[in-house]
């Protein structure tokens, strides 16, 4: 990663936040604390590799609420709860939505860096996907209309003469928007063509 990540600390157990801002700090990972869910909400976290580490019960907007509220406004950041008031409905309704993992305090400080680990590996996954989609999505802006339906129909493995049927167009004019696209696109094949195609399909719908 470029950015050191950033840990979102939201605990209303302002000594226990001390704490884990201190711990994480000291391992040399930045932090930062919030009291509450509307706190954290108020300042919205940059656009940087991090986690949440949420604890369930706060005065307010509970950590399940919160971890509903990022979900909603498209905050992608990796949650990981830890609490002291735990149940099996509340831990499965939280993994369910998403986290990575639902810790119960106090926690061993192996067992909470193995699943920061893991939270901050899956949010180099998403980013890194997010990139690819964008920078996939940018080549493929850069064909016309009927280029694009050409690519499409590459991709699922239809022969010129059918993509030509199916748009009623002319195969010479198929093969024609065919190459213009693999020339936009930067690929050597039709093979090529349609796997950025399905690649960017793939990265649309994860």
């Amino acid at each position: 990663m470029s950015e050191t990540p950033l840990i979102h600390v939201v605990d209303d157990d302002e000594s226990l936040r001390t704490s884990l801002v201190r711990l994480l700090g000291a391992a040399g990972l930045e932090a930062r604390g919030y009291g509450s869910t509307g706190e954290f909400l108020l300042q919205p976290p940059p656009d940087r590799p991090g986690c949440v580490l949420l604890d369930l019960r706060m005065p307010g907007p509970s950590g399940l609420e919160l971890q509903a509220a990022l979900k909603r406004q498209g905050v992608a950041l990796p949650v990981i709860f830890l609490t002291g008031h735990g149940n099996v409905a509340s831990s499965v309704r939280a993994m369910q939505a998403g986290a990575v993992d639902f810790l119960t305090k106090p926690v061993k400080r192996e067992t909470l860096f193995e699943a920061l680990r893991r939270a901050l590996e899956r949010d180099a996954r998403e980013r890194a996907r997010r990139e690819e989609a964008e920078q996939l999505r940018a080549r493929f802006a850069s064909l016309s209309s009927r280029e694009r339906e050409v690519v499409d129909s590459v991709a699922c493995g239809k022969l010129n003469k059918q993509i030509a049927r199916e748009l009623g167009i002319a195969e010479r004019t198929v093969k024609l928007h065919r190459a213009s696209a693999m020339a936009k696109l930067a690929v050597g094949s039709s093979a090529e063509l349609g796997r950025l195609a399905e690649r960017l399909r793939a990265l649309t719908e994860e």
